[in-house]
């Protein structure tokens, strides 16, 4: 049992090292926090890339910005940069220094932002962020006409100053170098430098009939901007072709006057006189003519309307005159012309205030507003004075994220504008103290695509909408035992974003392990309590949990863990000073001494024999262990009395015990050791086990102990299930003879336990009786139980008396067997088998000697 007790505590022993050095790792593993980059602001060229821009015309291999982070574990980084799968890699990072370069041209016309994805790693834990680098403008477009060249018909009736055509030209830059004014050398016509609108010049007029084409150079020309490093102005050139349209300014005239035309007697009514012909002045685009008569004809004539011929409408003989002159009118036909007013787009959409146009509004309000929130203090109405499709437009929202959305989208003519909380969670005051956005108003189907813009600033007011936040979940903090009360152990950091007093954090500690701790509730500062006196031996762990609280009542926790570093300030010691040991030759005797110092090395301890007498110079022992053995060539008694020249067996050793902390302690033992050699009881391993251990009787007497009750139970459940499977049969047999041999009867004979053996390998001897004559059974029970006519079984043997003192010889004791039936019902006796008997007999031998022993040392 003391064997059981032993493993069982050096297993649970084990089993509390290995949970200490799993929560060690654990705490390690968990005290191993991610890297992180520092966050500079968007104008900065040195943390995470984070809002930052680039011009388009930046040469390709410049050295455009510097990743910069650090690992809380002070632990070297390395940068990385990726982008999304398909997407041109425009940029190059150094993994050690961070420095970003420049490796593909950048165009913000074909692509005004660039996704990256930057990552840093400490080689155990990789962060990865998402930012979008923004391409910006640089004056490298010239100015596209969009209409042009062009052919254009104008009626040479056009009044001057009026409008004829509207230049279009678009340039694909920002700003100025996105800006376009129209030129133009013409003594005829001008242009307006910013709509593109020509014009005939005042006191100008058109003439077809002079000048049938005119042909007009028009220049485009973009406000400039910086390129390369140098202002840059760009144009763009496109010929205009006029066609003059002819107009109704001349009257027709007659080809071929005078006429004379003849009336001859024979004439008949119907008769062709004569035909005019007349042609329209304007032989550009020339009316129809109309003849009629004005004077002369009296009526005896007629002239078709369209063609001109002259008719005789009477006899020769009933013209009065002779001569008749007639005055025939050619005129044009007018034309019916419909006019038909056309609404030009020469109005833009304008934004207007309570007092007017406005181009920026200004609200104030708290962070977090509820989403679908209208900004009610934004007072703004948009309005496009044109008619039809040139009063149509979109309003659009531009600006951070999508935090807010504008209501109504599509507005024709005139409309209210709402504006509408899309996200709440990221109108954040710790993160914008105001938002600047731009609300623009675009035409839809116009050519001219008027716009208009107004920014709108929204200042954020702060909220305590964040509770305090420590810089680790967990805070591992080492002591030394023998540090005064309040000596500090940790400081913990906890930071809240909010302004004022909601920002302001105080701190306190609370839970089972913090009896001994306090903290500075302003600077996070844990030390120990005045009083507190720590002790490895008696406590080495502690951990609780530190609070950090703003002025509301928002808090969050951490939790400390404390461990209390052992000194070495425990000295080993040997259960006693003087100790005694019996040690047979072949096998070792353990000595022990014990540290109270509750961690290696400070409780390893170290042995060593200082001094031994008689002599110094046969024993060595296991400096770890304190196993203390006889040099390996001492085999027997008389090797010693050779070596030591005395008949003397026993020896008197100092022994040290030294631990490995610093500085050392060291404590020393007299150890009194009596060799003797070993006799091998007859009977093998177990006669061997009981020499070996007979300087521990209790263990022997536990262990024997153990057997014996393990046997009554193997008996008792043998005899249980015999007894049972009796009751369950219920069948008759018939009678039959049965001829049964007899079971075999031993006798035992124990040899002396002490006595040398013959040979090594004798054992303990069974010598056979002689077999019983075969016995005749006849009247089978119902059980099938074999009844005998045996004599009723004797006693139990008893142990046998005292013995008396040791005489070296070899004595042998007889152990008396028995054999009977096993009865349905046995009464409750103590089950002594022969081996029991046997056990007991050597344990009282054991014993006995033992006490000689003792006398003969007294004497």
């Amino acid at each position: 049992l003391s064997y059981v007790f032993v493993s069982l505590y050096c297993v649970l022993v084990v089993l509390i090292d290995l949970y200490h050095f799993g929560f060690m790792s654990l705490s390690s593993a968990q005290a191993d926090f991610a890297p992180y980059f520092y966050d500079n602001g968007p104008y900065s060229h040195n943390g995470n890339l984070a809002l930052f821009s680039l011009s388009e015309d930046t040469p390709v291999g410049t050295q455009i910005y510097c990743l910069n982070g650090t690992d809380p574990e002070g632990q070297e980084v390395r940068y990385g940069l990726s982008f999304d799968p398909g997407s041109k890699e425009y940029f190059r990072v150094d993994p050690q220094t961070g420095n970003i370069t420049l490796v593909e041209k950048l165009d913000r016309e074909k692509q005004d932002s660039i996704d990256v994805l930057v990552s840093i790693t400490d080689g155990r834990s990789k962060v990865v962020e998402r930012v979008t680098i923004f391409v910006m403008d640089a004056n490298d477009e010239k100015p596209e006409f969009q209409n042009m060249p062009a052919f254009i018909d104008v009626l040479e009736t056009t009044e001057p100053g009026s409008s004829i055509y509207k230049v279009e030209a678009v340039d694909r830059d920002t700003g100025s170098g996105g800006s376009i004014t129209y030129y133009l050398q013409s003594t005829l016509f001008t242009i307006d430098r910013h709509s593109g609108v020509l014009r005939i010049k005042s006191g100008g007029m058109l003439d077809y009939e002079k000048t049938k084409t005119h042909f007009v150079t028009v220049i485009a020309k973009d406000g400039g901007g910086n390129f390369n490093g140098k202002e840059q102005f760009l144009s763009s050139s496109a010929t205009l072709t006029i066609n003059v349209i002819d107009a109704q300014d001349t009257p027709p005239s007659f080809i071929g006057t005078p006429y004379f035309g003849y009336v001859y007697e024979v004439s008949v009514p119907g008769s062709e006189i004569f035909t005019v012909i007349a042609k329209d002045g304007d032989v550009g685009n020339p009316n129809p003519i109309r003849y009629s008569f004005d004077d002369g004809d009296d009526g005896v004539f007629s002239i078709n309307k369209t063609s001109g011929c002259i008719t005789l409408l009477t006899l020769p003989i009933y013209l009065k005159r002779e001569i008749f002159n007639i005055k025939v009118r050619a005129s044009e036909v007018s034309p019916i012309v419909v006019i038909r007013v056309v609404d030009l787009n020469n109005n833009p959409p304008t934004f207007y205030g309570e007092n007017g146009p406005q181009n920026m509004f200004e609200l104030t309000m708290y962070e977090h507003p509820p989403e679908g929130e209208i900004l009610r203090g934004l007072k703004i109405t948009v309005n496009d004075s044109d008619q039809g499709a040139n009063a149509k437009f979109n309003l659009r929202l531009i600006g951070p994220g999508s935090m807010l959305r504008v209501v109504p989208q599509t507005v024709l003519n005139e409309a209210q504008v709402t504006i509408l909380v899309e996200d709440s969670a990221a109108m954040d005051y710790e993160k914008h103290h105001f938002l600047t956005y731009k609300l623009l108003a675009v035409e839809i189907d116009t050519p001219e695509r008027f716009s208009a813009t107004a920014d709108i600033i929204i200042h954020l007011l702060d909220t305590n909408d964040n509770a305090p936040k420590f810089s680790s979940d967990y805070y591992i903090a080492r002591i030394p035992e023998n540090s005064p009360g309040g000596s500090n152990v940790v400081s913990v950091t906890a930071t809240d974003p909010d302004s004022g007093p909601w920002g302001e954090v105080k701190y306190s500690v609370y839970g089972s392990g913090a009896d001994l701790f306090l903290i500075q509730p302003a600077s996070g500062i844990i030390y120990t309590q005045p009083w507190a006196s720590l002790d490895a031996e008696v406590r080495s762990k502690y951990n609780f949990y530190v609070k950090a609280e703003d002025a509301e009542g928002k808090y969050s926790l951490a939790e400390v863990f404390v461990t209390v570093l052992d000194l070495n300030d425990h000295p080993p010691a040997f259960n006693d000073n003087f100790l005694e040991k019996t040690m047979v030759i072949g096998a070792p005797v353990k000595i022990e001494a014990v540290d109270d110092d509750a961690e290696v090395p400070n409780n390893v301890i170290e042995y060593a024999i200082m001094k031994a007498e008689p002599d110094n110079n046969i024993f060595d022992i296991n400096a770890d262990t304190g196993e203390i053995m006889l040099k390996s060539y001492i085999k027997s008694m008389a090797i010693i009395q050779n070596i030591t020249k005395q008949r003397d067996f026993t020896w008197s050793l100092v022994v040290q015990a030294r631990d490995r902390g610093q500085p050392s302690f060291s404590t020393t033992a007299v150890v009194k050791i009596d060799i003797t050699e070993a006799t091998q009881l007859k009977g093998g391993p177990l006669g061997s086990f009981l020499m070996q251990g007979r300087n521990k009787p209790l263990q022997i007497l536990g262990i024997l102990a153990g057997v014996i009750s393990l046997m009554v139970i193997v008996t008792v459940i043998i005899s249980t299930a015999t007894f049972m499977r009796n009751k369950k049969s219920n069948r008759i047999l018939p009678n039959r003879r049965v001829r049964r041999r007899p079971r075999k009867q031993h006798t035992w004979n124990l040899k002396n336990p002490f006595k040398a053996p013959e040979n090594a390998g004798e054992k303990f001897r069974v010598e056979e009786e002689e077999r019983e004559p075969e016995v005749i059974v006849e009247n089978i029970n119902h059980n099938n139980n074999v009844v005998r006519n045996w004599p009723p079984p004797p006693c139990a043997p008893s142990l046998p008396p005292p013995p008396p003192p040791y005489i070296p010889g070899q004595r042998q004791w007889a152990i008396p067997t028995s054999s009977s039936t096993v009865a349905p019902k046995p009464k409750k006796k103590p089950v002594i088998t022969r081996q029991d008997s046997v056990n007991k007999a050597l344990v009282s031998e054991l014993k006995m000697r033992l006490e000689q022993k003792r006398m003969l040392e007294h004497r």
